[in-house]
């Protein structure tokens, strides 16, 4: 990693300024980020507080058009703010903001899964949670605010996505929920008679999310999944940071996917012999007691042991990781929804990256040959590093690219593409691990198909029975394609079809990677290092795949 030293520019004090502005408009945001401010404070999410958003987005776009960029970082930063702020100006303008309803990433999960990032250690901790817990009913009205607008509009969400978000509401409001648990995690520590005040006021704020969804939402809520293409386009471009021809991008799922699958069928067949299928070969692995881990202890010393290992074997040879990047945190996460995810550290790493596994009830067991790639997309060489090395840049770029910009199919798509370079260094040469690598990529490729196919109305596949492609086919080709629990596969299915182009922008965010690859090899032809391109790529930050392929060139 090069010490070069920028002197900051017109271009990175709007830049700056901007993050300011998203830290006094989005507490969440600030705490995301440690930024210093009220922490009790919750997001407005209400038509007027969503509005003050649109209008300092617009007053960024005037005051760049005016700035002369200085350097080859200035274009960056330039082009990559026109391209997030415009097209969150047009999700805007489109109304798609009133309709934001899903079942893993909206305000509904929002609100609660920031309380996961906030500082616990000390009396004034915890008055800041029990004063953000007692500004969750504020909060919760603003949103239903804002849905109440978007069904005036006729802009409502999919029937499925209104039923999981009354469900997931009605859990939040139970009497033993995270909000009591968590004050009576506090109440050792903090003012317990506020922190039970504040569970009190966010239990019953959940229970009117959930009434209205129940009363005023699902009676107006259409049946059909399926947003269109023009929505989609607009969705896909947003999450990738480029725009792709969706119809080939569809036929090309199809291909990736069949040579998966052959992939994993030669790796079967290495470990248990000829014949053997993938689906047989997991069903073997996961009943070896050598490949296995017992209790939700075990699995976060594995996590952390295996991630230790691959930042140790991979510094100083295939990347330059700085020394706060060097320390990542693996946690098992306070709820159980199943999920693995990553945490940013805060911008001077006094709260370190973190990797997350939420549990679900009941889940004992874990096979080490399916997560050891997890551990890679999650970590290092993956999200973390990704991550930890933008925020390390202080010295070269702004704290928007550092931190404040993040698009799906950069981020997603270099997990992704992490997870193949592991297995190319080496490091899923057990043909179980590989095996678990592919089963993660097979899903991938899987969501390319099955989330464009049913979202545009796409013909559907002989196998499924032709016709148009639909929730139902759907859940079949899922089943088929992914090794996990029913359960977690229902759930999969619904976060697909409520949050269309996210799922794509992993493999399609990996394909973009290796094609910007390929063109610097192409280009440089000898002098080719990749070694050196993946540190000119990480510097770049998380911008959208177009101005990375831009600034790489």
């Amino acid at each position: 990693m090069t010490d070069e030293t920028r002197t900051p520019t017109a271009t990175d004090a709007v830049a700056d300024a901007y993050v300011e502005t998203l830290g006094r408009l989005s507490p969440s945001f600030r705490t995301m980020l440690g930024l210093p401010g009220d922490e009790s404070e919750l997001d407005d999410f209400s038509p007027a507080g969503l509005a003050s958003q649109d209008a300092e987005r617009t007053a960024v776009l005037g005051k760049l058009s005016r700035i002369t960029p200085e350097d080859d970082v200035d274009v960056i930063t330039q082009a990559a703010m026109r391209e997030r702020l415009a097209l969150e100006g047009e999700l805007y303008d489109s109304g798609e903001q009133f309709a934001d309803l899903n079942v893993i990433a909206s305000p509904l999960q929002g609100i609660r899964d920031i309380f996961d990032l906030m500082s616990t250690d000390s009396a004034q901790d915890w008055d800041a949670v029990a004063g953000r817990m007692a500004n969750i009913p504020g909060a919760v009205a603003g949103y239903i605010e804002s849905l109440r607008e978007g069904a005036d509009t006729g802009l409502v969400p999919a029937r499925r996505q209104v039923e999981a978000g009354i469900a997931q509401a009605l859990e939040l409001a139970e009497t033993g929920s995270f909000w009591s648990s968590l004050a009576e995690r506090g109440s050792a520590v903090g003012n317990a008679a506020a922190l039970t005040a504040g569970a009190e006021k966010a239990k019953a704020a959940y229970g009117e999310l959930a009434s209205f969804l129940r009363e005023e939402l699902a009676p107006r809520a259409p049946e059909k999944d399926a947003v269109g293409r023009d929505r989609y386009a607009l969705f896909s471009q947003t999450f990738l940071g480029a725009t792709i021809d969706l119809d080939e991008t569809y036929e090309w799922g199809l291909e990736e996917l069949g040579r998966i699958v052959a992939e994993q069928e030669a790796t079967a067949a290495a470990l248990y012999g000829a014949g053997t299928t993938p689906e047989e070969a997991m069903a073997k692995l996961d009943a070896d007691p050598s490949r296995q881990l017992h209790g939700t202890e075990a699995l976060q010393r594995w996590m952390q042991e295996t991630s230790d290992a691959a930042v140790e074997a991979l510094s100083g040879t295939q990347f330059d990781i700085p020394e706060p990047v060097r320390a990542l945190e693996c946690m098992i996460a306070p709820t159980t929804s199943g999920g693995i995810y990553y945490t940013p550290p805060t911008g001077d790493f006094s709260r370190p990256g973190r990797m997350w596994w939420a549990v679900p009830e009941g889940v004992t067991e874990f096979g080490t040959w399916r997560e050891k790639t997890t551990v890679y997309h999650e970590g290092v060489p993956g999200h973390h590093l990704q991550c930890g090395q933008t925020i390390y840049r202080a010295n070269l770029l702004n704290s928007w690219r550092r931190m404040a910009v993040w698009v799906s199919g950069h981020g997603e798509g270099w997990a992704l593409y992490a997870e193949r370079l592991m297995a190319d260094l080496g490091f899923l040469d057990d043909p179980a691990d590989r095996l678990g690598m592919l089963d993660g990529q097979r899903l991938r490729a899987a969501r390319v198909v099955l989330d464009i196919g049913v979202h545009l109305e796409k013909e559907a596949p002989a196998s499924l029975g032709g016709g148009t492609w639909d929730a139902a086919k759907a859940k079949t080709f899922l089943y088929a394609n992914a090794n996990m629990a029913p359960g977690f596969l229902d759930f999969e299915l619904d976060r697909y079809l409520g949050w269309p182009g996210q799922a794509p922008s992993y493999k399609v965010g990996q394909r973009l990677w290796e094609q910007i690859r390929d063109e610097a090899k192409a280009r440089e032809g000898a002098d080719f290092s990749l070694v050196a391109f993946h540190r000119r790529a990480l510097d770049v930050g998380s911008v959208g795949l177009d101005v990375l392929a831009q600034a790489l060139r």
